[in-house]
């Protein structure tokens, strides 16, 4: 059997009988499938983890049971949801090859769960941060001047970076300080367009003629006049970061998620930040209801008489 560096699968720790599954799996791996070094040394990795939980146990006897026991043993050991998921994936790829070459009776990993990873918390900015960077954004130029117009918008109105550069002339309504927001599943919406944001996008749209190609129809255009690409939008913000010298990466879904939460540290109206959004499910925002805790928990950490060990 080829090894990795690490050669975990040929330790005589490891039954005889099951390296010689092992080493079928993995000629089937290397001969059919042509993994690459980096999958081949995953799949150690995971047949690893099987053949340490198993113990003396023939891999061929085992049920879903001892699968789940074997997960919330690694559960237990700290690894995360989506290693120990990755883990089951790889098991259950072992034992198809077992059933399908050596007749094996059942697929013990299938159907069996890995518990759900956490939820990583959305990155924010903090107000003040937030007021700096857009203020400290110049106007020398037609690309900052509409660089300005776009992250002002993805502030005020929490849109995504696909909703910002497919938003069309005609679904913006400035007067009314409002925009009709086309968003996942193809649902609309209409979203309100703060000041700050209205006045950077007159800004921009006095000047957008000059540089929009054709029957261009979106609000903001490359700096070719085509459509603007959400690529883009990204690559103008790191810009930006790098030019005003911030530390804190910088990214769309990061002012999305900062005007999400600023409006909900001010006015604890879950629903209509959700309504903002674009969430189906109020679930997806109540994600906010951790970051404004944990606002909270640091005042309080911070603020309290009672809140620190002496």
């Amino acid at each position: 059997m080829a090894n990795t560096k690490l050669g975990l699968l040929a330790s005589q720790e490891i039954p005889a009988q099951t390296r010689e599954q092992f080493a079928h799996f993995f000629r089937y791996l290397t001969g059919e499938k042509m993994a690459s070094a980096h999958t081949y040394a995953a799949y150690e990795r995971d047949l690893w983890r099987l053949a340490q939980a198993a113990q003396d146990k023939q891999l061929q006897e085992l049920a879903a049971h001892d699968i789940r026991g074997f997960v919330r043993q690694l559960a237990s050991q700290g690894l995360s949801g989506r290693s120990i998921a990755r883990s089951l994936s790889a098991w259950r790829v072992f034992y198809r090859l077992m059933i399908r070459d050596h007749h094996w009776p059942l697929n013990p990993a299938e159907g069996v769960k890995a518990p759900k990873a956490a939820k990583a918390l959305p990155g924010t900015l903090n107000s003040d941060d937030a007021v700096g960077f857009l203020e400290n954004i110049p106007d020398d130029d037609a690309l900052a001047i509409r660089d300005k117009a776009i992250f002002e918008l993805a502030y005020s109105s929490g849109l995504r970076v696909s909703e910002l550069v497919n938003l069309k002339l005609i679904e913006l309504d400035l007067p009314q300080g409002m925009a009709n927001v086309t968003g996942k599943g193809n649902k609309t919406r209409i979203v309100p367009v703060g000041h700050a944001a209205q006045e950077a996008l007159r800004h921009w749209l006095s000047i957008r003629p000059e540089y929009a190609r054709g029957q261009v129809a979106t609000v903001f255009v490359s700096k070719n006049g085509g459509k603007l690409t959400p690529r883009a939008v990204q690559l103008r913000l790191r810009h930006w970061q790098q030019e005003l010298g911030i530390s804190e990466p910088l990214y769309p879904h990061k002012l999305r998620h900062s005007c999400a939460s600023h409006l909900l540290q001010s006015s604890g109206d879950l629903r209509a930040v959700q309504e903002l959004l674009g969430h189906a499910s109020i679930a997806t925002t109540q994600v906010y209801t951790h970051l404004d805790f944990q606002h909270l928990a640091n005042v309080y950490d911070q603020a309290h008489p009672r809140a620190k060990s002496k």
